[in-house]
């Protein structure tokens, strides 16, 4: 069982991680081309209430969250993390930008690849960690083991095309970059976990329940 200085350290790498994973999602909101999904019903929904992109990101990942739960999905401290800092870190990397958004067709094209590249990078970092994947991967997850009869990538183009479809009715940006990010993100991703030798159907998660009790153990062997 991993100590208690050991699951620190795994936090402090999964907070990192999700910082390098924000920065790369700033890249796309900053090419100024369409955003993902996600990013798309977030701006969306902050047209709409007093929330501004960060806080409405958390929102709905913390709501994600709880659908989560509903699909018995394996929660972890990694995933909490995710719902609770990700959308606030891009809007902090939003609001230090003073550069105008771009408004060259050609380079929001390798900003909008480049996040991509980034974005996948800090998932490597954070989900090293194992103690959980985001909110948004593991609804994916979970949606598609309840419809084995579909590849889980047409499980997740049926899900990002409705979370388009919300945020576009919502007022959120798509264009050519939500089209890139729907349909190129997985080989963005996949080139670069084939750089860096990574596999995440390898990593075994730890849920929150068997973190909170290496901790427990961790602290009885010290005291």
């Amino acid at each position: 069982m991993v100590g208690r200085k050991v699951i620190v350290s795994q936090w402090l790498q999964i907070i990192f991680g999700l910082l390098v994973f924000s920065f790369g999602v700033h890249l796309t909101i900053f090419a100024n081309i369409g955003l993902s999904p996600w990013d798309c019903l977030g701006m969306g929904l902050a047209k709409h209430t007093s929330l501004n992109y960060g806080l409405s990101m958390t929102s709905i990942g913390v709501l994600v969250l709880g659908v989560d739960l509903l699909l018995r999905e394996r929660i972890g401290f990694g995933t909490v993390l995710d719902a609770l800092l990700t959308g606030n870190f891009v809007q902090m990397f939003n609001d230090l930008n003073s550069l105008p958004l771009n408004q060259s067709l050609w380079l929001g094209v390798l900003l909008e690849l480049a996040g991509l590249a980034v974005m996948a990078v800090g998932m490597w970092i954070y989900m090293s960690g194992a103690q959980g994947c985001g909110p948004r991967d593991a609804l994916l997850v979970g949606l598609g083991k309840r419809l084995p009869r579909f590849p889980i990538g047409l499980v997740e183009i049926l899900l990002w095309s409705v979370v388009v479809l919300v945020g576009w009715l919502l007022g959120g940006p798509v264009g050519l970059g939500t089209l890139i990010a729907t349909f190129g993100a997985g080989a963005v991703m996949q080139l670069v976990y084939s750089l860096l030798g990574f596999d995440p159907r390898r990593v075994r998660h730890r849920s929150l329940a068997e973190t909170a009790a290496a901790l427990v153990a961790s602290g009885q062997k010290t005291s």
